[in-house]
Parts: structure tokens; sequence; C-alpha cells
């Protein structure tokens, strides 16, 4: 299938116009598929500034991206105008320093994260490791909002990697610098079984606040509202006070506000806005809320003029 000469211009004037972009499933706060959501947050990992595009919001980019560059699945990475390749690609040249390379950032700091492993701990994970033999090593990876996952992986001698009683664990650039100072133990208790992570470099929880506390903080003007529903929700239901959106204010923007501008997320119901609060909280904002229970409960308690849905 050939594509549309209109079409075809459209998106070689988006890669003319930003040096770096990524097409993917939503937003790089708000992610709509976990392929999506590893190539941005290794971008972010990296500290590349770069331009995104929402393939979703946009059905003739979605396929016009994929016949542009004769590459089949979302999500898709050009730099200079030229494509590199989807979320698996993109962080293995991230982990061989190859991206890096590419975008002109300084060499990666590759100095082995110091951890602490209790003794509990190590027998568990040696015990998972015991039919994979001497030849394997656990991936660890820790993604910018500080979840954390294990993988039992062959033993990449060019990996960062930290030994410690007896197990090999290897990391990429980003997860690295997020795991220095980690405690790796093993729990057994009224929460269950399983290793807990305490990581010293990660962010406060994002804390909920009630719609009354919102209205009144936000009529003082000590709080900025963020509503990350799509137009076509807000049209139908919004609070009537003063707030900013991701469409027409702009994620770079938001993102560059002040760190310690205190900054409340709001959407149907809270589930959209707590992954939106997330984000911003893994970027060092140091008051982020998540508005409990939305525009619905906003619509209950505050304002009933507010239609619900």
């Amino acid at each position: 299938m050939s594509l549309d000469p209109s079409l075809r211009a459209r998106i070689k004037a988006l890669l003319q116009a930003n040096p770096v972009v990524l097409f993917m499933k939503g937003e790089p706060g708000m992610p709509q598929c976990g392929f999506s959501a590893k190539a941005s947050g290794t971008l972010e990992g990296l500290g590349v500034a770069y331009a995104h595009v929402d393939v979703l919001a946009d059905q003739e980019i979605r396929e016009g991206i994929k016949e542009y560059g004769s590459w089949p699945t979302i999500p898709q990475l050009y730099v200079n105008g030229e494509l590199v390749g989807g979320s698996d690609i993109i962080e293995q040249m991230a982990n061989s320093g190859e991206l890096g390379q590419l975008l002109g950032l300084p060499p990666v700091d590759r100095t082995p994260p110091s951890i602490t492993v209790t003794p509990a701990a190590a027998e568990k994970l040696r015990g998972a490791m015991l039919d994979n033999g001497r030849s394997a090593a656990l991936a660890l990876t820790i993604n910018a909002q500080f979840q954390t996952q294990f993988q039992i992986v062959p033993i990449n001698g060019n990996a960062i990697a930290t030994e410690t009683k007896g197990l090999r664990f290897q990391f990429d650039p980003a997860s690295a610098k997020r795991a220095n100072g980690i405690i790796i133990d093993w729990v057994d208790d009224f929460r269950g079984q399983g290793l807990s992570i305490d990581n010293p470099n990660a962010p406060r929880p994002v804390e909920s606040i009630p719609v009354q506390e919102t209205e009144q903080r936000v009529r003082a003007g000590s709080l900025v509202l963020v509503d990350v529903r799509p137009p076509e929700e807000r049209a139908t239901a919004s609070v009537n006070l003063p707030f900013k959106t991701f469409d027409d204010d702009g994620m770079d923007e938001l993102e560059n506000l002040a760190k310690d501008t205190p900054l409340a997320f709001i959407c149907h119901r809270g589930g959209r806005s707590a992954q939106a609060a997330e984000h911003f909280n893994a970027l060092g904002f140091t008051e982020v809320y998540n508005v409990d229970g939305g525009i619905d409960a906003w619509a209950t308690l505050v304002d009933a003029s507010i239609p619900r849905y």
C-alpha cells in the first residue's frame, strides 16, 4: 500500500521539526502499552529531550508511520529523520552506549551500583537460579517510576554488573543509577512472602487529596489542578475552576514548571490521574497529589451542577 503524499509530507514535517521523535501509544506520563512504556522510560533514563506522538490520538499517523518506515509495530524512534527501531532495539542500543553516541550524549556512567542483599534474599535467589547453573545472572531493572523487575538472563560481560553473595546482578545504565544503595530482603509476614526492595532513591509515594481540599486550595491559588482526561470527557463534565490539561498546555510546559509547584491530578475516578501523578513524582516534583475519586467525587461532594457519567 502506498502512503498518501499529504500524509507522508505531514510525517516528514514532524521529523524535520524535531531531531528526536518517539511514535508511541499514549503519553510518556501515561503510556498505553508496555512497549511504549519501556521505550519512553529508556529515553527518559538517558535524560534526552524528545518529542512524542500519541498514535492512539491520530489513526492516520498510527497506520501511516508503519508504512513510512516499513516498520510494522509501535513504538518507533526516529533520530534526525532516520528510523532507529522499536522498544527492544532502543533498549539494546541504550545499554550498549550506541544510542547515547547517536544522540550526542556524553558517555554513560557505568559505575556498578552498591547494593545489599540479605542472607535470606540471597538464599531464595540462588535457589531460583539453580536450574541455570553458573552461566546466568539476575537482570535488575528499575524504571522511571522506581518499579523493580528481576529476570534470569545469560551473563553479559559488557553489562554493568555487581556481584555479591555468589550472585551476579546486571543493570542497564538508568537502572544502575536508581539501584545504588538498595537493600534486597526476603519477607515472610502478614504481607505474604516475596522479595522486598528498599530503595533510598525512590520518590515518596503520591498522596491522595480529597476533592473538598483540592477545591479550597485551587481557589486560594496554592495548588495547580491538571485534568488528564481527553477533551470529549472534559466537555461532558469539568470543574468550574481554573485547571490545566496536557493537550492545551502541553506536557513539556508542565514538566518544566518549578519542582516545588504543588500539583494535583484529576480524571474520572482517579485511575488515570494516579498514573500521571506518579510520572510527575518521579520527575522530582516535591508536592504531587491524586484527587481522590476524580470528577465523579467532585460532582457528588463539591458541585452538584457537574454532570456525572
